[in-house]
């Protein structure tokens, strides 16, 4: 098998299980490798650390995916990798819940790979060049396990630029989905755009937060923002909610929550579906002294990478800013960072710099997290992405 070794003190991060390592910590190749294939890894001194896929134009040289010499990388190892993915899922699939993360890369050892199930479809994205290559054995082995309508594949990502790989987006099994699949989560049904939809189509990744928010929202007035198709806003008017407002920029997005809020047979009259860019709507509500008793920030990702947190910090401060603004004591502000480069102190300290520019005394009451089905990996810490605060004001 090809061979690539690392530089003497550079292999300490690939023996502790860590499924990355940058250029930096190659001393040299050993056979004639090409971008994707699989490499066996070792140290100066010779001994087998990993196996794992290679590509000079990633910033990631090596993607780890096998520390146990005695299991190559052939296609039953990629076959029994998906089968355990989906086994540790298979209990949160249920009437009252269709929609899953089947998949989730480095969480699961399948490093650039994402498959999401909605009802009777999967979604899956690839990430890097290995996956590429065996495309078509996991899409087979999804087929094995599940028995799906459909796979469609949404691989247009940045990600896949700095692979080295084209954008690629459409059919790879079965027939193809509606525009709107009909999906339920949390007892909730939802029109989800798989195929022009955001992201693979829905952020499952919210689930049991949008859920645990909606408990506080009986009889309350609601501003959801950054709401997507309207997870949070259906929740909470399963819950109660007297009166909700929705801001995206997007007008699909808004487009799909009108429908979503008619589709589960809610009171369209106790809902406000506003298509606008969020800071300045939370602007103009300021203007117009208007207040309410939650209020929801979800926003994109702010920090891609740890070169842009600083920046990123301010673009938060400055959304939770506004929206303490727009809450009287007792109210409550839940917002979230999908930002990986972002720790949860860190965003603390962020809110807490809001709440005083904001003269707001406030009080943490509750932390947020992504759900099982994004798992998080000891020895990927890079998984835990999504934090989120529910925050009091005093």
């Amino acid at each position: 098998m090809n061979k690539i070794i690392l530089n003497k003190g550079k292999d300490k991060a690939a023996w502790q299980l860590h499924p990355w390592v940058f250029s930096g910590a190659i001393k040299s190749l050993e056979g004639d490798i090409e971008n994707g294939d699989v490499v066996a890894v070792h140290n100066i001194e010779g001994e087998f650390i990993a196996y794992g896929i290679y590509n000079d134009t990633s910033r990631v040289a090596i993607r780890l995916l096998e520390w146990n010499p005695a299991n190559p990388i052939d296609e039953q190892w990629w076959r029994t990798r998906v089968q355990k993915a989906i086994k540790n899922r298979t209990h949160l699939l249920h009437e009252e819940n269709d929609t899953v993360r089947l998949i989730f890369a480095e969480a699961d050892f399948l490093p650039g790979l994402i498959a999401d199930k909605y009802a009777d479809f999967i979604s899956i994205q690839v990430h890097a060049a290995g996956v590429e290559r065996v495309k078509h054995i996991i899409v087979d082995e999804l087929v094995q396990q599940l028995s799906p309508k459909g796979i469609y594949e949404r691989s247009d990502l940045k990600s896949r630029e700095y692979e080295g790989l084209p954008n690629t987006n459409g059919l790879r099994w079965g027939v193809m989905p509606p525009t709107f699949v009909d999906v339920i989560e949390n007892g909730i049904h939802y029109k989800v755009n798989i195929i022009d939809g955001q992201k693979s189509g829905f952020y499952c990744d919210q689930r049991e937060n949008r859920f645990l928010v909606a408990q506080y929202a009986k009889g309350k007035r609601v501003l959801d923002c950054f709401c997507y198709s309207g997870g949070f806003t259906l929740n909470a008017f399963r819950a109660g909610a007297q009166e909700i407002v929705s801001v995206d920029s997007s007008a699909l997005a808004v487009e799909t929550l009108k429908n979503n809020v008619l589709h589960n047979g809610f009171d369209s009259s106790k809902h406000s579906a506003v298509q606008l860019d969020v800071n300045k709507y939370l602007r103009h509500l300021a203007e117009q002294e208007e207040k309410f008793d939650i209020i929801i920030l979800d926003p994109p990702k702010y920090a891609p990478s740890r070169s842009t947190l600083e920046r990123a910090s301010r673009a938060y401060k400055e959304l939770n800013r506004r929206g303490l603004l727009l809450l009287e004591s007792g109210g409550l502000l839940a917002t979230f960072s999908c930002s990986g480069a972002m720790d949860i102190e860190t965003f603390k300290q962020v809110i807490a710099w809001a709440a005083l520019d904001a003269g707001k005394e406030i009080q943490f009451i509750r932390q947020f997290t992504q759900p099982e089905d994004h798992p998080v990996r000891a020895s990927f810490p890079e998984g835990e992405y999504l934090k989120g605060l529910l925050v009091r004001v005093m």
